[in-house]
């Protein structure tokens, strides 16, 4: 089975007014879904609040990242489906759960992760 990266930046999210908690709800229901269906690998928002580094391999640590990077954000699920249709199935429910477009990429295989 291949394992896709479902995402999304957050200012993509167009949430009317009052919304927010049936937002929450909903992607709430469809990880509950993808948990039941044994897809769920991963999942979880970027905590903007806290600054990226970059960690050389002595440790040491510089507040940035790569330019390329620079503005990664927003929501990220991580699933392990058989066909690639399936992923396409998946990011369509928390497309409408979050109110916004997903970007879908497959990893690729690797038999020791």
């Amino acid at each position: 089975m291949t394992k896709f990266l479902i995402s999304f930046p957050s200012g993509e999210m167009r949430i009317p007014d009052g919304e927010f908690d049936d937002v929450v709800r909903d992607s709430h229901a469809v990880v509950q879904e993808a948990k039941d269906a044994g897809v769920w690998v991963f999942g979880g928002g970027i905590d903007e609040a806290i600054a990226p580094v970059l960690v050389d391999e002595n440790g040491t640590t510089e507040v940035g990242t790569y330019p390329q990077t620079r503005q990664i954000e927003g929501g990220y699920t991580v699933l392990e489906v058989p066909t690639y249709d399936e992923a396409v199935m998946w990011a369509a429910k928390i497309a409408k759960a979050c109110r916004c477009r997903q970007e879908l990429r497959a990893f690729m295989y690797d038999p020791e992760s």
